[in-house]
């Protein structure tokens, strides 16, 4: 009982605060939320806020880029890496050891920015949405690899083998029987890698080009800046209270998942 007590005491100053202070100050007129009180508005401005952000937040169109990125991106990623991943966990090769190990090294490692705008231009992807993607996919492998190839190892192979000598290709083998069992650290590795990609900001701001391209967190940064006056706090607030209804959306309707995966990989760890 103390611990959760403690728990909760911990989490009051660095969760709940931070997230009352963003609500309350998006309901706020300008000169109120400049003060970053956590005190109820005295004139309550909810509908002229979240208006200001649709009509002159670009607020749609980062919404729908960071969708054609996010959900692509993610599928391809679990996907390709589920796949690495199962030839990584059950291969004794030496070679293909140490390819797992420059994978994972990847996580630590971060993007080389420069060599990658060099190759996004030759290929004729610079600025664009599908350039950066690519840049999103290669860079995000390595975790979902890590994640999922010691989840593979505890797995028995005579499940495989049963498949083959029915008869069932590998492709067949991945689709059929292990894509099933990998449902819940999948499910893990995606809430991980919607948080990441949703909330990216330095790698899009130097990929991207133009309004038409940017992403949410590309167009709060713009609306936020917007201003020659100052930082117009409750409309900053419901921005970032409007990009992170998405990802509350994806924890509402995956949390289940999320912690059934979480379980298993512990179980089998």
């Amino acid at each position: 009982m103390i611990k959760y007590v403690l728990l909760t005491l911990f989490a009051i100053p660095w969760v709940v605060l931070p997230l009352w202070l963003m609500l309350i100050n998006s309901a706020k007129r300008e000169g109120e939320a400049a003060l970053l009180s956590v005190t109820l508005p005295k004139e309550w401005a909810v509908l002229h806020n979240y208006a200001a952000v649709i009509r002159d937040g670009d607020y749609f169109t980062g919404l729908r880029n960071s969708l054609l990125v996010a959900v692509p991106t993610v599928l391809a990623v679990l996907l390709l890496g589920s796949m690495a991943a199962w030839g990584y966990a059950r291969s004794t090769k030496r070679r293909s050891q140490l390819f797992f190990y420059i994978s994972a090294l990847s996580i630590l490692l971060p993007p080389a920015v420069i060599p990658t705008i060099y190759l996004l231009t030759t290929l004729n992807l610079d600025g664009s949405l599908g350039g950066y993607s690519l840049m999103v996919v290669g860079t995000r492998l390595g975790s979902v690899i890590f994640l999922t190839t010691g989840f593979i190892r505890g797995m028995p192979v005579e499940l495989e083998e049963a498949a083959a000598i029915d008869g069932a290709s590998r492709i067949r083998t991945y689709f059929s029987v292990m894509l099933p069992l990998l449902r819940p650290i999948l499910f893990v590795g995606g809430v991980l890698l919607v948080i990441n990609i949703w909330n990216d900001f330095f790698f899009a701001l130097l990929l991207l080009r133009g309004s038409e391209n940017a992403t949410l967190p590309l167009t709060l940064y713009s609306f936020a800046s917007s201003s020659f006056v100052g930082i117009k706090w409750n409309l900053v607030f419901a921005h970032v209270v409007m990009t992170s209804l998405p990802l509350l959306a994806v924890y509402l309707v995956a949390q289940r998942q999320v912690l059934a995966g979480l379980t298993e990989g512990g179980l089998k760890g």
